[in-house]
């Protein structure tokens, strides 16, 4: 091991270390790819390895430092290693979408959302665990195996960002590409005791818009900072895009530096938006503590409810936009699909175009109602990430044999409070403020801003990170 470098160094701090040649990324590269010796064996974060590819990479990016007349002539993230979620294509790599019916053939070209991170200096570490085609928020498939939290083996790391949440955690890696349709991002970031945000709709863009504009890319760190710099890389006007804004004027690495507002309306939202689901009792802790520090700060609690949809409008809402978001995907083997999948994949053909249609009409619907309800009452929300703890490896099969869509029924505890504002579109961050007593899993909070005020959102963070530091903890397994 590299006993120079701490693997949990958060990722502006690393890149600032390689900037000063105080350490090379070609040590900082082999101490990862050794940390994934050591630990993926027990955690499956990782579904594919290229160390040859990132041992080069890294090698490049050593010779393009000892070339640099100085430090400000790298990029910023230059020589950091970033893995990626099996989901988004890296030229040369296999794009399996977690799924044994895909094939291995090498993705022709990378993503747009790769070609910022490649851009900004980092070099790619592999691919993680992700369930098939994303729909489930945890990684136990017959193509990837199961993925497992490094605070308790026995359990989850959430996802479907399974392996970027376990990778992170562990110090296999200081940061990591994720994606979030129904909370992939968050989840994870909740279930691992990281920092995750999912941008605003359209202000990160790929290759194509995914699922009517529900998911979007993004990262797992354990730093506030690590995701504000991350998103001034990501968050680029995007002109071949059928939807991208102007890049930002003032990047987000200083708004979250500036002085956090005071006299901001905070609500807050505990009871489940999917009635019959019970919130367990350290998530709405988790909650009570953001609200204490925040009004000690100076904002102002506010009772007002946000104005959901009855439960039966907004779940068929996002079911059939979901439904649908994965039955395009083009397989080399669809038998070797796993059941839930090819349940969910006849339910779309069972779908008529005017059926969805309609369903993208009436999702449209409820998000403008929802968030011009959310900007007459507040200037955030604050809730839990999910429902629940993470839970046992293989919690999500009960009744799946006989109905093989309770798996997306059994995984609504982790998903009820993140799936709402991936409709709406806002920008949502989990932080991990709290921790269970009697389990001592992580607990994250959810804070929700209006659309665009990413700013806000991360000096809010900045604030809470400082009065909660999480930053030195470590898991078990690590």
């Amino acid at each position: 091991m590299h006993s120079s470098i701490d693997p949990f160094t958060p990722a502006v701090e690393l890149a600032a270390a390689i900037r000063r040649k105080e350490v090379s990324p070609v040590e900082v590269a082999d101490c990862f790819l050794e940390r994934m010796d050591q630990l993926d064996p027990r955690l499956n974060g990782f579904c594919h390895r290229a160390d040859d590819d990132v041992r080069k990479a890294a090698s490049a990016a050593a010779d393009a430092v000892a070339r640099a007349a100085s430090a400000e002539d790298l990029p910023p993230f230059h020589g950091v290693p970033l893995p990626v979620k099996d989901l988004v294509d890296v030229a040369g790599w296999p794009t399996t979408r977690g799924s044994a019916g895909a094939g291995q053939a090498p993705a022709e070209t990378s993503d747009p959302v790769m070609r910022r991170f490649m851009d900004a200096g980092f070099v790619l570490l592999g691919k993680t665990t992700t369930s098939e085609f994303g729909s489930l928020p945890f990684t136990e498939s017959d193509a990837l195996g199961i993925s497992r939290n490094p605070w308790d083996p026995d359990r989850t790391p959430g996802g479907s960002s399974s392996g970027a949440g376990a990778a992170v955690a562990a110090g296999m890696a200081p940061i990591a590409h994720a994606e979030d349709g129904g909370g992939s991002i968050r989840i994870p970031a909740s279930c691992n005791g990281l920092v995750g945000l999912k941008p605003t709709r359209g202000l990160v863009t790929n290759a194509t818009v995914e699922v009517e504009g529900l998911a979007t890319s993004g990262v797992l760190t354990r730093s506030v900072a690590d995701t504000a710099a991350v998103l001034d890389v990501l968050a680029r006007h995007d002109p071949a895009a059928w939807w991208s804004p102007p890049t930002p004027r003032t990047s987000f690495a200083a708004a979250m530096r500036a002085d956090m507002p005071t006299g901001l309306r905070i609500g807050a939202l505990t009871d489940s938006p999917i009635d019959g689901i019970r919130v367990h009792p350290a998530c709405i802790a988790a909650v009570d503590v953001v609200l204490r520090t925040l009004e000690s700060a100076g904002q102002h609690l506010v009772d007002t409810p946000l104005p959901l949809p009855p439960t039966d409008e907004l779940v068929a809402a996002f079911t059939t936009l979901w439904n649908v978001g994965g039955a395009g995907i083009a397989l080399a083997e669809p038998d070797r699909v796993e059941p839930h999948n090819r349940a969910l994949r006849e339910a779309a053909r069972a779908i008529d175009s005017w059926a969805y249609a309609e369903g993208v009409r009436k999702t449209q619907q409820l998000s403008r109602r929802i968030v011009e309800g959310f900007l007459a009452g507040f200037d955030l929300l604050v809730t839990p990430t999910m429902a629940c703890l993470p839970p046992l490896v293989g919690a999500w099969r009960a009744g799946t044999h006989d109905d093989p869509l309770r798996a997306l029924l059994n995984s609504y505890p982790m998903g009820v409070f993140t799936s709402v504002f991936n409709v709406t579109g806002q920008p949502a961050i989990s932080l991990p403020v709290h921790h269970d007593e009697a389990t001592g899993l992580p607990v994250g909070i959810q804070i929700v801003a209006a659309p665009w005020r990413e700013d806000l959102l991360l000096q809010v963070s900045r604030t809470l990170e400082l009065a909660h530091p999480w930053t030195g903890r470590r898991p078990p397994v690590s």
